[in-house]
């Protein structure tokens, strides 16, 4: 039961961290700043969701 949780878990991740690639191309932002947040969400996972909802673009 432990790696069905585990995949499922992955699996919302998955989901959160590509909202959150989205709400950041459409962000009013300009293309550096968007292309960096971008980066760091592929990148870093799961320290760069945190940081994108703590200090990301917001609107």
């Amino acid at each position: 039961m432990g790696i069905e949780i585990a995949g499922l878990f992955g699996l919302i991740w998955l989901i959160i961290v590509i909202w959150a690639i989205i709400k950041t191309a459409q962000s009013p932002a300009g293309p550096v700043p968007k292309i960096l947040w971008i980066l760091i969400l592929l990148v870093f996972p799961v320290i760069g969701l945190i940081l994108w909802l703590l200090l990301g673009p917001k609107g």
